[in-house]
């Protein structure tokens, strides 16, 4: 999993807590296999420095890659046309040792449901938000191997975090779990979790 925020589990004090932990759980409970996994997050980048910040260490090997993006590129107003490059060539850095890696591209969430901003903003950010999206879902289906997820539809308070901007743990429980559901590894083997959490 790379990412933003979303990926470093800002929300929660401790990365067992957050998406890449609950993802792995919730992989190794339906496929009844140990998972090996890993999580680069840095919080506030975009997808350009993202796509730096890979250049110079890639990933380990995978059977798959999961990008949570987009919620700085909405907030940094990003031109869909710039957020589409720099997501391909994000891709590439993720594939450069493996051509054929899945790509899952979670959906940018709907910020127009992010309790700590107020109207007009979330209402605007919602909208810019939406548009980045779907960037994403026109890149997937051009892009062979790279799919789009949805993102899951939350209504309950509990699974924001006490700032009102990022999941709790209980959300990212539920999103892992819905997106568990959506992924189709090849192969889950390995054990264990090298975790890269930047500030």
């Amino acid at each position: 999993v790379v990412g933003e925020s979303t990926a470093a589990g800002v929300g929660v004090a401790e990365h067992r807590q957050g998406l890449g932990a609950h993802l792995a759980r919730a992989l190794a409970h339906r496929h009844q296999n140990t998972v090996a996994w890993q999580i680069i997050g840095v919080n506030g980048i975009r997808a350009l420095g993202l796509h730096r910040h890979l250049a110079g260490r890639p990933p380990a090997d995978a059977d798959l890659a999961v990008i949570s993006l987009g919620v700085n590129d909405t907030t940094g107003v990003t031109r869909p046309s710039r957020y589409r490059q720099h997501l391909t060539d994000l891709i590439g850095t993720l594939r450069r040792n493996r051509p054929d890696l899945p790509v899952y591209l979670l959906a940018v969430p709907p910020m127009q449901h992010f309790t700590a901003l107020p109207r007009p903003l979330r209402d605007l950010l919602g909208q810019r938000a939406a548009q980045l999206d779907r960037t994403q879902q026109t890149l997937a289906a051009q892009l062979h191997g790279v799919h789009h997820l949805a993102y899951p539809a939350i209504a309950d308070p509990a699974c924001l975090a006490e700032d009102g901007y990022h999941p709790s743990e209980k959300g990212y429980a539920y999103i892992a779990d819905q997106v568990a559901g959506q992924l189709r590894p090849t192969t889950v083997s390995g054990a264990g979790a090298d975790i890269t959490r930047s500030p």
